[in-house]
């Protein structure tokens, strides 16, 4: 047991050194070497657009189902006319960046850490060291820079999606107007509302790309090693959005 203990705390101190130090060496490849931005467009693409139908699937899903749940409670009660402001907030504040976040980082930070770790099992970054070229500056910041870009597009997104889904179980399940769903929202919500579940993409980003660059540095030798580093960016990522999200919102809530 106390062994177990020793190793634990022992792997996340150097857990918690390592993203330090990569999270220090990104930032400063990022504002003091030539940004690579040829590679930064490929991994939007590859990171953003293609995570859209997954999201896309997953937002609107997500939307009718709470909107189904909450209105099969609320009818009892007779506040089904409730319906349209609670589903939208729930939405915007937490549902949607949430489960984006979520997955994000079993797509993208899966992808991320099994490219890497590929690469360094076939010593295609130490073949970047010896020519002098920064690895970090040409394959980890590209992919910083890109979810941090594509994010908080995909939650925009889900949340137009969630909404949506949320407006078509609203008419044909409760026989709710969509006009008055759209009036509610309009005439309900502050900008501050939207922009307090919003701006925790831009930190959901980071929580997924730089854990999922960092175990895949960590790779060393053989397949077997890519798959479990890869289990352990996406356990990581979803983590550290859960257990941020709480937080944050704490932050938001005060401010």
């Amino acid at each position: 047991m106390t062994m177990a203990l020793h190793k634990f705390f022992t792997d996340l101190f150097m857990f918690l050194g390592g993203i330090a130090g990569l999270s220090r060496s990104v930032f400063e490849a990022l504002f003091k070497s030539r940004f690579e931005f040829k590679s930064t467009v490929d991994q939007v693409f590859q990171l953003g657009i293609r995570s859209m139908p997954l999201i896309c699937v997953t937002a609107f899903s997500v939307g009718m189902v709470i909107t189904l749940q909450s209105g099969m409670g609320l009818t009892k009660f007779g506040g089904t006319l409730y319906l349209p402001k609670a589903v939208s907030l729930s939405i915007l504040w937490e549902l949607g960046p949430l489960f984006t976040g979520l997955m994000v980082a079993a797509r993208a930070g899966a992808g991320i850490t099994s490219e890497i770790g590929s690469m360094m099992v076939t010593q295609q970054i130490d073949a970047m060291r010896a020519l002098g070229t920064s690895p970090i500056r040409k394959i980890v910041v590209p992919r910083v820079v890109a979810l941090f870009i594509t994010l908080p597009i995909l939650v925009a997104l889900a949340n137009f999606l969630g909404i949506l889904g949320s407006i078509i179980v609203c008419s044909n399940q409760f026989h709710l107007d969509p006009y008055f769903y759209m009036q509610k929202i309009t005439t309900s919500f502050r900008l501050f509302d939207y922009l307090s579940g919003f701006s925790k993409s831009f930190f959901f980003s980071l929580f997924i790309s730089i854990p999922a660059c960092y175990f895949g540095l960590q790779v060393r030798e053989g397949a077997q090693e890519v798959g479990s580093a890869t289990t352990r960016s996406v356990v990581v990522g979803s983590i550290l959005i859960l257990v941020g999200d709480f937080f944050l919102s704490k932050i938001f809530w005060v401010i």
